[in-house]
Order: structure tokens, then C-alpha cells, then sequence
């Protein structure tokens, strides 16, 4: 097991902005590429402009989020044939696209969400077991969120017995630092019994996987390719995407950022909920929000709902 604790940690124990954060530029002995090489960073990389994408593209990527989110089972042949008619589109680029998208058809298949070749995984703990009250279940995952003129990332954590978000985060890449960020926050909540997510390369990766085990949560991942093993989690994409990102159109990361955190409000705390006998999630999982003034939390004023805030990451 890594050593992440204390003064000397394991360098795969710190996430990439943390070795960014040890770079010096003007370091009298060491060059920047050497401190890049010793702190597992691609030297390249440093240099990267993100190229924005074109027309094209953003239309074959909001149509494939579109379809994928009503058919999440659905593969890239299938997607493909959907998309032929209206892109002429070959398969290879809508493969292409739905990794970049960091989206995967949910039935077994060599496209399924893999870990790194060296990370390590966990056996699937919740076959058969049904979430019996707050803290017992924890589900995080990742989506694809459009906006006007580029993309962006959102993961969450999941209550899967209350359906509440305990904490989010919105990314314009997928580097791992967004997703330790929503876990950090989420545990500074409360502590799960279970933890669930898929076999993807950010939830496989010792950084992550250490925090869990820090706290003694049971680690259970996703079946690869069952689709129901991250139903809750696919159930909320569903909702946030067809109630709030679907009617809009982000001009913006930061325009996202601020309707995204008043819908999830919304979803947390005033949305009833039909599975819940139309209690709100926060409701079920027995949270409390004592503000002086109504709609506080929304803009980020209210100190006792400080898990509805997500980072703003690279936005």
C-alpha cells in the first residue's frame, strides 16, 4: 500500500496540479524538463494550447450525448448508424469522439470503461444489496456537459438511498484532480459504509483509491459493462441533462458552473422526488439548511451548505 501519509509521501500519491505546483521555472541546478521528468510529468505538456473545437465536431458530440443518454447501452455502431444519415460519419470517429467524451456503452464489450494496465480493482459488493438508509451507499461517476461552443466535465457523489448529491465538480478535461477534489469535499460530509464506481482509469488510480481506504469505506466497483451496477448515478445524469442542460445553451464554463449549481440546489432541496414519496433528497437524507436569508446556498453565501459549492477546476 502507498505511504500517503505524513511529510513523505509517495509521488503517485499527489495529483498532477500538486506536481505542477512543485515546478520552479528559474530553478538555478535543475531545468524545467528534468523537474518534469522527475515529477512524472510529460514535458510537452506544459507547452499544451487546447485547440477549440470545430462546428462540426460540436454537433456530432451533443448528438452523441444525446443519444447515449436516452440509450446509455447503446455502442458506437449503433450511434454510428443513428448519426450516418444526418454527419456521414464513420464508426472510427465516433469511437474516437465517445472516449474523448469519456462515455461508454453500458453491456458488456471491449469498449467498456477499462483501468490502467497497473492500477488496481475491486470486486462488485452490491449484487443483491439495496440501500437501507443515509451513508450506506455512495455512487460516483462522471458526464459530458455541453456547452454553446466547447464541453465541459461534471462527477458527482451520490447518495444512492436518498438520490442526494454530496458533492460535485465541473472540469474542462478529465485530469484526476477534479475527481479527488469531489471525493475530498464529499468525505468532509460524512463517511459512507460503500463506495461504488466504475473500473474507469480515474477510479482505479492510487491517489483515489487511497483516500477511500484512508477512511476504511468498502471500495466496490462496477461489474464491467452491467448496466444497472450505476443505476442511480445514470438515473441523475438523466434528470440534470433533460431538466437544466438540455434547455440551454452555456456560453460559458462559468455560465455552467452558476446554472448547474442552482439546479443542483434545486435537485437537492426543493425538487420532490417520486421515489421518495415525493420528500426532496435532502429531506431523506436528513440534511438541514439553517440560512438567515432564502436561496444563500445558491450563490454561495451559506456556510452550512458548503458541500453544495464545487470547485471551479480550470475553467
Amino acid at each position: 500500500m502507498l505511504n500517503c501519509r505524513g511529510s513523505k509521501k509517495n509521488l503517485a500519491c499527489l495529483s498532477r496540479a500538486e506536481r505542477l505546483s512543485l515546478l520552479e521555472k528559474d530553478h538555478p541546478e535543475l531545468s524545467l524538463k528534468l523537474q518534469a521528468e522527475l515529477l512524472g510529468i510529460s514535458y510537452s505538456s506544459l507547452f499544451y494550447q487546447r485547440v477549440p473545437p470545430t462546428a462540426r465536431e460540436l454537433a456530432i458530440k451533443r448528438r452523441i450525448d444525446e443519444i447515449y443518454t436516452a440509450h446509455p447501452y447503446y455502442g458506437s455502431r449503433k450511434i454510428t448508424k443513428e448519426l450516418r444519415p444526418e454527419f456521414g460519419v464513420a464508426r472510427p470517429t465516433i469511437q474516437r469522439y465517445m472516449r474523448e467524451m469519456g462515455i461508454f456503452a453500458l453491456v458488456p464489450g471491449p469498449h467498456t470503461s477499462k483501468p490502467a494496465p497497473e492500477h488496481q480493482t475491486f470486486p462488485y459488493l452490491l449484487r443483491g444489496v439495496m440501500a437501507e438508509h443515509p451513508n450506506h451507499i455512495w455512487g460516483i461517476d462522471i458526464t459530458y456537459i455541453r456547452l454553446a461552443h466547447s464541453w465541459l466535465y461534471l462527477t458527482a457523489v451520490l447518495d444512492w438511498y436518498s438520490r442526494y448529491i454530496v458533492s460535485w465538480a465541473l472540469s474542462q478535461t478529465l485530469a484526476l484532480d477534479f475527481v479527488l477534489a469531489t471525493v475530498d469535499n464529499a468525505l468532509l460530509q460524512s463517511t459512507p459504509q460503500i463506495w461504488n464506481s466504475d473500473q474507469g482509469s480515474h477510479f482505479t488510480s492510487p491517489q483515489y483509491l487511497q483516500r477511500l481506504q484512508n477512511t476504511g469505506v468498502q471500495i466496490s466497483m462496477d461489474g464491467r459493462g452491467r448496466a444497472r451496477d450505476n443505476i442511480f448515478t445514470e438515473r441523475l445524469w438523466r434528470t440534470i441533462k433533460y431538466e437544466e442542460v438540455y434547455l440551454h445553451d452555456y456560453a460559458s464554463p462559468k455560465e455552467a458552473h452558476r446554472q448547474l449549481a442552482n439546479y443542483i440546489y434545486f435537485y437537492n432541496f426543493e425538487r420532490p422526488h417520486q421515489a421518495l414519496d415525493y420528500q426532496t433528497p435532502a429531506q431523506f437524507y436528513g440534511t438541514v439548511i439553517d440560512c438567515n436569508l432564502p436561496g444563500t446556498a445558491r450563490q454561495g453565501r451559506c456556510n452550512k451548505s458548503l458541500h453544495l459549492i464545487s470547485p471551479l477546476f480550470q475553467l
